[in-house]
């Protein structure tokens, strides 16, 4: 397939060539196939060469996707509210915030900006970032909050306080897994007789069918997604919730319950890849260049977490989360009548909350641990569907 997307840099198309190459040596020293979780991981995460680890932009109109953050302040304003009402209400919860893959720091500084306006900044604002190319432009984006900003190369042992993931689950390597008659074969990467990357199948004692549902009664040459390195982040999440006093984990991403996510008519999965505002299926193409990614399986995710300890305190859409959480209300903190101001502010929340948007294809799972959930937040909740 010929994929008609815009042409990358010089200095682009090297850096994806060496990745290139990085990845075929791994094949060949791994005796000619690897799954496409480790594809997935080189092209995201090797060091200085992969989409996350390199160089280039990668959100808001000069990188390849957009992120809700992006779309709106009001988005990490919402958060802040909801953030200090949880640690208000909820003894056990610390005054202090951790944010896991920050991105660009925006909504980081989003939520610092509205609880510094507010008068209620927390006593610290941990960060978890993995990508020293984005730590740094983290570090630039919140200069102003220096003093309060921690970085953390990961999670801590035990934590109380407030969670925030925006869209951490979709960006970990998934397996893919084909059936195969009665049997399941694990899809993978290898080197053609051209040296390119190809697909291929094989057997796998490793592949982690159980997490699909009904999985004997999918038809034949069915493909989709595991994730066993999300369900491993989101154990090693629950254990650090449980071992502290009390926190809450906000975890906003697009996916399904597995009911939904494993339908038969989703024969071929979820997997897109995202370039320059180009979405297309083909993660082959300029390895480092592009997003990889796949939907998130929340049941499996909040599975995970209970098995933990933790507390499945609600599920529910983008939408429903965010009127619930008062974005309205922020909203019009500016008045409609001020029009060149509030239309622009209008027209992005409608973007966060609209079904044709962001508001239903994006969903929050919220977990935690002796933590009091206000009611309110429960309108229109799912967590039956999971």
């Amino acid at each position: 397939m010929q994929l008609q997307l815009p042409e990358p840099g010089a200095d682009a198309l090297a850096a994806s060539h060496s990745l290139q190459q990085l990845v075929a040596d791994d094949i060949v020293a791994a005796g000619g196939w690897i799954s496409f979780e480790r594809y997935m991981e080189l092209v995201l995460y090797a060091p200085r060469l992969g989409y996350y680890s390199g160089g280039a932009a990668k959100l808001g109109k000069d990188g390849d996707f957009t992120t809700a953050p992006e779309i709106s302040p009001l988005f990490g304003a919402t958060l802040a509210h909801l953030a200090t009402e949880l640690i208000a209400t909820s003894p056990s919860v610390a005054n202090v915030l951790l944010e896991f893959g920050a991105g660009t720091g925006k909504l980081a500084a989003d939520i610092l900006r509205e609880l510094q306006a507010r008068g209620q900044l927390p006593d610290q604002y941990f960060i978890v970032e993995i990508s020293a190319q984005l730590r740094d432009r983290q570090r630039q984006t919140l200069g102003g909050f220096a003093s309060r900003v921690v970085w953390l190369d990961a999670l801590p042992e035990s934590f109380s306080g407030v969670v925030i993931g925006n869209e951490v689950l979709d960006a970990m390597p998934v397996r893919l897994a084909l059936k195969a008659g009665q049997a399941w074969l694990e899809r993978g990467v290898a080197l053609d007789a051209q040296g390119a990357f190809c697909f291929a199948d094989r057997a796998s004692a490793e592949l982690p069918v159980a997490q699909i549902p009904q999985a004997d009664a999918l038809p034949d040459g069915y493909l989709t997604e595991v994730a066993p390195v999300a369900i491993g982040f989101m154990r090693t999440l629950a254990q650090m919730l449980t071992r502290g006093d009390g926190a809450v984990a906000i975890l906003p991403d697009y996916g399904f319950p597995a009911a939904e996510y494993y339908l038969a008519e989703r024969a071929q999965g979820t997997l897109m890849c995202h370039y320059r505002h180009h979405a297309h299926p083909d993660p082959f193409y300029l390895p480092g260049l592009q997003d990889v990614t796949a939907h998130v399986d929340f049941t499996a995710m909040a599975v995970a977490a209970v098995e933990q300890g933790a507390e499945v305190l609600a599920y529910t859409s983008q939408a429903a989360f965010l009127l619930n959480a008062g974005v309205g209300e922020l909203l019009l903190r500016t008045s409609p009548e001020q029009s060149m101001q509030y239309l622009p502010q209008a027209n992005a929340v409608q973007k966060l909350i609209s079904p044709a948007e962001m508001g239903e294809l994006f969903k929050v799972l919220v977990i935690g641990h002796r933590a009091q959930w206000p009611q309110r937040m429960l309108h229109l909740d799912r967590t039956h569907r999971l």
